[in-house]
């Protein structure tokens, strides 16, 4: 398993390789190419895979989306077999950044969402990023325990969102 980490702060760089609970082998590397293999990926996400109002719905909205992450954020993103099966954003918010992770459905609670959340901060570490932000739904428990198992924080409940916190 190749990893470049940040001694400083633990924080692995992308790009990393690793075998997922499924015995998958899974790569994650920066990314900044074309939007079809990531629009592909969300193509895979149902109502019930949906939070927030994302992914948006619809083939035109999810390539005008992807294309504004990659133009705007910095993008981390997991393959399995030359597939996208997980892609991680941070964009740009004032003075922080805000971060979202989606895994493909048929991928998810196999450990792809806890590496790719650290990679992508080391990969917004190594960028100079110091603080990073995001909101999720008070309901989805499995996002919360990632979110809290990579070092953030609640910082404010409202209605039925929280938002969490943490620096880099």
């Amino acid at each position: 398993m190749a990893t470049s980490t940040d001694h400083q702060s633990g924080l692995p760089r992308p790009s990393k390789t690793f075998v997922d609970h499924e015995g998958r082998r899974v790569t994650i590397r920066e990314y900044a190419g074309d939007a079809a293999p990531l629009s592909e990926m969300y193509g895979h996400f149902d109502t019930d895979s949906r939070s927030q109002g994302l992914p948006p719905r619809g083939e035109s909205r999810v390539r005008e989306w992807v294309t504004d992450l990659l133009e705007n954020g910095l993008n981390v993103v997991a393959r399995h077999d030359g597939d996208v099966v997980g892609h991680a954003v941070l964009v740009p918010y004032e003075e922080t950044s805000e971060l979202a992770i989606f895994v493909r459905p048929s991928y998810q609670s196999a450990g792809i969402g806890t590496h790719l959340i650290r990679c992508l901060l080391g990969h917004g570490q190594a960028n100079g990023l110091d603080h990073v932000w995001l909101s999720v739904s008070r309901d989805n428990r499995i996002a919360m325990n990632l979110y809290r198992s990579a070092g953030f924080e609640i910082r404010l409940r409202d209605r039925g969102e929280y938002e969490m916190e943490r620096d880099l």
